[in-house]
């Protein structure tokens, strides 16, 4: 997807960096690009903007990393086989599920012929159990806990 390969020509990192690199690189990007270290309010304004961007990749491609992926695979899992799927839309090759449970998620990349396939499926969620949530980049976007 365009906003993963951006993030990741933003902080200049390779598709199979580690938290730990990540981490460092985003830190030295924000040493750099904090906006306190300007005087000149034209560039505080430009470090602003350039921080805000950084922080918010960072904080994706860490949600997207196999290392967050496999510590919330158990969480993840539970959802998908037992929670039912509350809503679901699609924009750009990307599919947002909102779970019973309350959490919802991003899926990246896929195909609007398989979105169609799952639209048009006699059971949507066994349709995405089986073909969309453990085929696609996807990452955990909120998880709020309902009330009984």
């Amino acid at each position: 997807m365009k906003k993963i390969v951006d993030f990741r020509k933003l902080l200049g990192v390779e598709k199979n960096v580690t938290l730990g690199e990540l981490k460092t690189i985003y830190r030295n990007f924000m040493k750099e690009w904090h906006p306190d270290k300007f005087q000149d309010e034209e560039k505080r304004v430009e470090a602003e903007e350039k921080s805000k961007k950084l922080i918010e990749a960072y904080n994706f491609l860490v949600s997207i990393s196999p290392e967050t992926i496999e510590q919330t695979l158990p969480e993840y899992n539970k959802t998908t086989t037992t929670a039912n799927i509350v809503d679901y839309f699609y924009k750009s090759q990307m599919l947002t599920v909102k779970f019973s449970d309350g959490s919802s998620y991003e899926y990246y990349d896929v195909p609007a012929n398989v979105y169609s396939k799952m639209v048009n499926a006699e059971v949507p969620a066994r349709f995405a159990r089986r073909n969309i949530f453990q085929a696609f980049v996807y990452r955990k976007i909120s998880n709020v806990e309902e009330t009984v």
